[in-house]
């Protein structure tokens, strides 16, 4: 399982928030460059990195913090916040990301989202499934849909979506553990498709190819990173439990 380490930008700087509340914000360190730096130092060769003011305002705004970094850093970077238009994720492209994250458009603007896994690739566009209440949520989480999220998964899925960021919004920044029924009923999926776990609540449902998800939100000690990896997540995304101290570098550097 790929561990993900997570930088959120607000303001170019590296920050957290607890349950996606703009409100409550910590700021972790002015540059974010470093962050990246102390985890490539140690071994890991993925992050995740968040444009939240892109989010919130609905096309990228920090795409020269990823520009440095993607040139600074041998870091494989997917890339999240504020994609919403072809020259968005030209930009986010061009700036250094491997991939890129979607779920506001997957939502609102699916015949765009759809063209984007078509032109470039299952491998280079991710699947954002942002959950409040077990429903999609969008635009920083500051909306809330009536899309039930293993039926907006499954859908994507027959469409070609096969990595997935799924966020329980309930457990992000809390450090209360991650939403592994939310996953559990996620990975079922796949367990349908290869026809060895029939579950009946999902008997109706098939996909296409099988599902690489890639848990968020929650972890809170290395425990969860390896029941995560039994549970057969592809990723898994680190974030405030990291820079609170709960996970160390070298427990994050020994699971690698």
């Amino acid at each position: 399982m790929r561990i993900i380490p997570a930088i959120d930008i607000i303001d170019g700087k590296c920050v957290r928030l607890s349950q996606g509340d703009y409100n409550q914000k910590t700021v972790y360190n002015e540059d974010p460059l470093e962050v990246a730096k102390e985890f490539e130092a140690n071994g890991i060769k993925h992050l995740h990195l968040v444009d939240l003011d892109g989010a919130k305002s609905s096309h990228v705004v920090n795409w020269k913090v990823l520009e440095r970094i993607a040139g600074q850093t041998g870091l494989q970077v997917d890339f999240g916040g504020g994609v919403k238009t072809d020259e968005d994720i030209k930009v986010v492209f061009e700036s250094g990301a491997k991939q890129v994250t979607g779920g506001s458009i997957a939502v609102k603007d699916a015949a765009t989202f759809e063209g984007w896994i078509s032109r470039y690739g299952t491998d280079k566009i991710i699947l954002g499934a942002d959950a409040k209440d077990g429903m999609i949520a969008t635009h920083g989480w500051l909306e809330s849909s009536e899309l039930e999220v293993v039926e907006f998964i499954k859908e994507w899925n027959k469409k070609g979506i096969e990595y997935v960021i799924c966020t329980d919004i309930a457990k992000d920044g809390m450090l209360a553990g991650p939403s592994y029924q939310l996953y559990k009923s996620i990975i079922g999926l796949n367990d349908i498709q290869s026809g060895t776990t029939p579950l009946p609540s999902f008997n109706e449902m098939t996909i296409e190819k099988p599902i690489k998800l890639i848990a968020s939100g929650g972890v809170a000690v290395v425990e969860d990173l390896y029941r995560l990896r039994e549970m057969n997540c592809e990723g898994a995304i680190v974030g405030k439990a990291f820079y609170e101290g709960r996970i160390s570098i070298k427990e994050l550097r020994e699971f690698v």
